[in-house]
């Protein structure tokens, strides 16, 4: 009698996901283009500082059941690189989401997306200053293709009217956020060898930590966080999908496949923003939206093909 053999053991989905990396960068766009539009819509409700501050407090508390065994055994080389990691929680934690939810008060949505399309931009920028890594023709061009679509988008088919847009001291804000970000970016690469659970965790509470006099301040100055259902609701999203979700999707994206071929994602933010408008304002799907929505899905798969870039 023969005895048949077992059956493999079913994929888990969570290691099948974990090695997406275009799948990874595409969720975390989209998560970040929730927050955008939320924070947006509740500027003028919650303090941006002090919804920062427990927006990475509450990560880390999120987290930590789960990194701390993590955290034990990766302790040397988190201390080893201290200089590098507290860098990485002020550029990519603590200023620039801060500095982003203020200038949504000032800025206008044509504008924060305008702004935020250069993502691309910023990282290519910084992995050359700091690295010596160049683009690759084929990320060059994908960026370029996607940055058409993204502005053909936002600009409702009439590229004309990009003359007639004026910038505030919100644009300056929401820009250096994206300057911060590319930073981050940059770095994420020579981060140190750890388990992602382990860096998120560490950065989040470093990041909420250096934000806490702010919150202080902005409580003192009489913006005080009222605990309504707007309230909650915004915590709850913020906490789970663009700040636990996201930024853990985005690190592995970037480690799978570099800072550069994953930096066109961030084009995806504002079609993602505007097919939420249509979807959840009733706003009518035009021409422009597929144009732009296909010259940016072309630029993000042209950019994102394997190839080194050089240094």
């Amino acid at each position: 009698m023969t005895i048949a053999s077992p059956a493999p053991p079913a994929s888990n989905p969570a290691s099948w996901l974990n090695n997406q990396p275009y799948l990874l960068l595409s969720l975390s766009s989209l998560f970040w283009a929730g927050n955008i539009v939320l924070a947006r819509h509740v500027g003028a409700h919650v303090p941006p500082l002090t919804v920062t501050t427990i927006r990475w407090f509450g990560v880390f508390l999120i987290l930590l059941p789960f990194a701390w065994p993590h955290l034990k055994r990766d302790w040397p080389n988190l201390r080893k690189s201290l200089p590098l990691m507290l860098f990485l929680s002020l550029v990519g934690f603590a200023f620039n989401n801060a500095i982003s939810y203020w200038a949504m008060q000032y800025t206008e949505a044509l504008n924060a997306l305008l702004i935020q399309s250069a993502g691309p931009l910023f990282v290519a920028l910084w992995s050359l200053v700091l690295f010596g890594v160049r683009l690759t023709g084929a990320q060059l061009a994908g960026i370029g293709i996607s940055l058409l679509g993204v502005l053909i988008i936002i600009l409702r088919g009439d590229l004309a009217a990009l003359a007639s847009i004026s910038f505030n001291r919100g644009d300056i804000m929401f820009a250096s956020s994206l300057v911060a970000f590319g930073i981050y970016s940059a770095f994420i690469p020579r981060r140190p060898k750890i388990h992602q659970l382990s860096f998120l965790s560490f950065t989040t509470c470093c990041g909420a930590t250096m934000l806490l006099p702010t919150a202080i301040w902005e409580a003192w100055s009489g913006r005080v966080l009222q605990l309504d259902g707007v309230t909650l609701a915004t915590l709850g999203y913020i906490l789970i999908f663009p700040s636990t979700l996201a930024y853990l999707f985005f690190n592995r994206g970037v480690a799978l496949i570099g800072p550069n071929r994953a930096a066109p994602f961030f084009h995806l933010v504002p079609v993602f923003g505007s097919a939420m408008a249509i979807l959840l304002l009733g706003e009518k799907i035009q021409p422009f939206h597929l144009i732009g929505y296909l010259l940016v899905l072309a630029g993000v798969v042209i950019a994102s093909r394997q190839g080194s870039a050089v240094k």
